[in-house]
């Protein structure tokens, strides 16, 4: 597996995003940011966007931990910091207050933000560099970085949602506003339709190799499958449900195919390369599943095996479980940005309330994959709904997806809340720096 981290591209990329304002970070044993920003070779071009795939990983586990704590899919219960038991889940004294100063509010906005910043810096660099690219050899790398910053953007609006987010971060002196988070959807749908032009502008090949975690996806008629679908996910979150099933015809949606394909973060214990942060070992980290994702499977569902019993139940802050979560084996396996599973998940969505037949073919081969048999309920739409849901929170947990559906669905009322005075959040706030 390629390393795919390197120290001094990651401290020349890295740009200070605390919130989004932006300070250099200097260097002193590799290149500046000035000497990439112009005249970059192709060596060094090549090198900066390995470094910008890279960094998308970096705290990510914030982003995973706390949108399925607030979802209340896991709970952190190894009693290392108090606010993961209180805050997060409400204070469990009736305040209901994120802090918007805390790490829990500004780490992954920041670390999301300095991802966006950083494929920036590559558009940038690409556009003034000496490499001699030709138009192709040029939209190979703006496809790669818009959709990096697409894709970036959508977790940071994820979060935020009615917050909104600031989509404009070109010019660090001079950061665009805030927008609302349908106009954060748009303006996610418009990058990553600029990226998809661009990868079919981009010739046969890229000028540049991506990890092995876009097997499959690293050339532009990959890659350009790859962004319908993280257009499909934004269609379906805005409720364009044809435009999602367009966008799904393009991608790399395979309904006979292993529901585990798709492109994925990679790491490994190699040389300045990073490990799996969300690996979790048994037995050792108390990363443990809500009581209720046991309790309201379905017998036989073969899913349960994302949590394993542990040998004494965990209790904090009178919050309990016994399943700790499992959903990686080793500390190197890869992490999912997006799965062939997810995208029959979209389909089936999408036709609800069109082809509500097409919708439960679809959903039975998620079942079937996982030892159900088939779907036996009501073909109504609200019927319909309730087993995609149902089907999501068991082939998408901990994958940062249950919090977001039930408030897009207007249902975060019905998630658990174990002790009097908690609460579910609908949003994180805006980090106190951004005003």
């Amino acid at each position: 597996m390629k390393n795919i981290i390197i120290k001094c591209v990651s401290l020349f990329l890295i740009i200070g995003f605390v919130s989004c304002n932006i300070d250099t970070v200097e260097n002193p044993n590799g290149p500046t940011q000035e000497s990439y920003a112009n005249e970059a070779t192709l060596a060094q071009l090549n090198l900066l966007t390995t470094g910008v795939e890279a960094i998308m990983r970096n705290d990510m586990e914030f982003y995973y931990q706390t949108v399925s704590i607030v979802g209340r899919e896991y709970y952190d219960l190894n009693g290392t910091d108090p606010r993961y038991t209180g805050e997060l889940l409400g204070a469990g004294d009736g305040m209901g207050v994120l802090d918007n100063n805390g790490f829990l509010t500004t780490r992954s906005f920041s670390a999301r933000y300095r991802a966006v910043r950083s494929a920036q810096n590559l558009i940038s660099a690409v556009e003034n560099s000496a490499a001699g690219l030709d138009d192709q050899g040029k939209n190979g790398y703006y496809s790669f970085a818009n959709t990096v910053k697409a894709y970036q953007l959508l977790l940071v609006l994820n979060r935020q949602f009615q917050n909104g987010i600031r989509v404009d971060v070109s010019d660090p002196d001079n950061l665009g506003p805030f927008v609302s988070y349908d106009e954060g959807l748009s303006e996610i749908r418009s990058l990553l339709n600029t990226a998809l032009g661009q990868a079919n502008d981009s010739g046969g090949s890229f000028a540049f190799d991506l990890s092995s975690g876009f097997d499959g996806f690293a050339d532009p008629q990959g890659f350009a499958q790859f962004i319908n679908a993280l257009l499909a996910r934004v269609e379906i979150y805005a409720n364009n449900k044809q435009a999602a099933l367009s966008a799904l015809d393009n991608s790399f949606i395979s309904e006979t195919g292993d529901l585990n394909a798709g492109v994925y973060h990679v790491f490994s214990g190699g040389g300045n390369d990073q490990l799996n942060p969300l690996f979790y070992a048994l037995n050792q980290n108390n990363y443990m599943a809500h009581p209720t994702y046991v309790t309201d499977a379905e017998a036989g569902d073969t899913r349960l095996d994302k949590v394993a019993r542990v040998s004494e139940a965990i209790m904090i802050d009178n919050l309990s479980s016994e399943d700790q979560v499992q959903l990686y084996a080793s500390n190197d396996a890869p992490v999912g940005i997006i799965r062939n599973e997810e995208l029959i998940l979209l389909r089936a969505e999408a036709l609800i309330g069109s082809d509500n037949t097409g919708a439960i073919v679809l959903l039975n081969i998620i079942r079937n994959a996982y030892g159900l048999s088939d779907y036996g309920g009501a073909d109504d739409d609200g019927a319909l709904v309730d087993e995609l849901l149902q089907q999501r929170r068991y082939s998408l947990f901990g994958e940062g997806h249950r919090w977001i559906d039930m408030r897009r669905y207007g249902r975060l009322g019905e998630l658990p809340i174990d002790r009097s005075g908690d609460e579910i959040f609908e949003q994180f706030p805006r980090p106190i720096l951004e005003g």
